[in-house]
């Protein structure tokens, strides 16, 4: 390492706040699938910032959009209309069949409002401030209060209880564990249609039926997030898309603006005509141009570059060389997930195959202690595919 990143690296400890255990790498650029530290090493990537450079690194129309905004108007507030949160907005409603969007800033603040659209809904019909929500268990939503709230892992939330209340857990894939929670409380029940935090776990479509008619029957609200795994991870622009069912509420961040940091949450006609109204809710930068014409530019480049159909061609491939690498060793015990999420398990901690592959020129993640997470860029190729595979191999063959 050169004496100018181990500078970064060291300032860095001193002037931020350590809530992050960094890997010892200070990245300077990207390009296409691949990343480069201060030293100029290269990285193939297959995290993608945590499934957000959906399109890779300097795509160039993305990137010339972001310029001519940026000439034209960064911000105005939500007190007066832009050109690209209307184009942005109309164009997330097309792919999704939602019916209003509320754009934020992060994925957390998107599950933050889609809880108090909720929360609004039942008001409305009862008058009373007492309603429950269903979450799942292992489940992540964000690191704010009400994301929080709903995130199924005790640990995050112990040392900030009290959370917000009225939050009940059940078993993602067990309806009978959805049913034990319900009551006349209940007001959404809200799930990742792909658990990505807890371990790259995908929603049956058995379970997302049986849960989407037991909203439909009591008027409770089915809210999907769709941070992680939406925008064409999985092979559909909505994982939720693949089953037939659709949700009420719907969040969506991470590969929505490719980079630019935003997010949305989304209602269907009915909570939207019967929730938020002006002045329950509100953001200084949400949906501000820069945004917007980031979205606006993804959803047309998924749609005239054929991103999603990569996915679906190239997906299968990697789904079959990591099975190979889960029938070659015997310490490699599953391989699940969808598309472009996959995870493979291990029976010990994943910690040293992904620092020894990262000082191979491979970035990987993991999703808990013993999984391996693969969210790459969706344009990736059958030969990025197989360079990973190959330094995967090589790492693993040393555990």
């Amino acid at each position: 390492m050169s004496e100018l990143m181990q500078k970064y690296i060291d300032d860095a400890e001193k002037a931020l706040l350590h809530t992050y255990n960094r890997y010892q790498l200070v990245l300077d650029k990207g390009e296409g699938v691949y990343l480069y530290d201060l030293d100029g090493n290269k990285y193939l990537d297959f995290v993608s910032g945590i499934a957000v450079f959906a399109l890779g690194y300097h795509y160039k129309d993305y990137d010339d959009a972001l310029k001519a905004q940026i000439d034209k108007l960064l911000h105005t507030s939500n007190y007066y209309y832009n050109v690209p949160a209307v184009e942005a907005a109309m164009k997330i409603k097309e792919v999704s069949g939602m019916d209003r969007v509320f754009f934020t800033n992060s994925g957390a603040e998107a599950v933050e409002g889609a809880i108090k659209a909720a929360r609004k809904y039942a008001f409305l019909k009862d008058g009373k401030t007492d309603h429950e929500i269903i979450a799942m268990n292992h489940s992540f939503h964000g690191r704010t209060f009400g994301a929080l709230s709903v995130t199924g892992n005790p640990h995050y939330r112990e040392v900030f209880e009290p959370m917000i209340g009225n939050i009940k857990f059940a078993d993602l894939n067990d309806f009978d564990s959805v049913l034990a929670c319900v009551n006349d409380k209940t007001c959404a029940i809200i799930m990742e249609t792909v658990q990505g935090e807890g371990g790259i776990f995908p929603a049956t479509e058995e379970f997302l039926t049986k849960v989407r008619q037991l909203c439909d029957e009591k008027d409770i609200l089915l809210i999907l997030d769709e941070i992680q795994c939406g925008m064409g991870r999985t092979g559909y622009m909505f994982a939720w898309q693949k089953y037939g069912i659709k949700p009420d509420i719907m969040t969506t961040a991470k590969a929505l603006g490719c980079g630019v940091p935003v997010g949305a949450f989304l209602l269907n006609k009915k909570v939207g005509a019967n929730s938020l109204v002006a002045g329950d809710h509100g953001t200084t930068y949400g949906g501000n141009p820069l945004a917007c014409a980031a979205i606006s530019k993804v959803l047309d480049l998924f749609k005239q570059d054929n991103i999603i159909e990569n996915v679906n061609e190239v997906a299968p491939y990697l789904e079959k060389r990591l099975d190979e690498l889960k029938d070659k060793y015997d310490f490699i015990v599953d391989r699940r997930g969808a598309g472009f999420m996959q995870g493979l398990v291990l029976d010990r901690p994943v910690s040293d195959v992904i620092n020894k592959a990262l000082s191979k020129g491979l970035i990987l993640i993991n999703a808990g202690t013993q999984i391996i997470r693969f969210v790459p860029p969706l344009i990736i190729t059958k030969e990025n595919v197989d360079d990973m595979i190959a330094i995967l191999d090589s790492c693993l063959g040393t555990v």
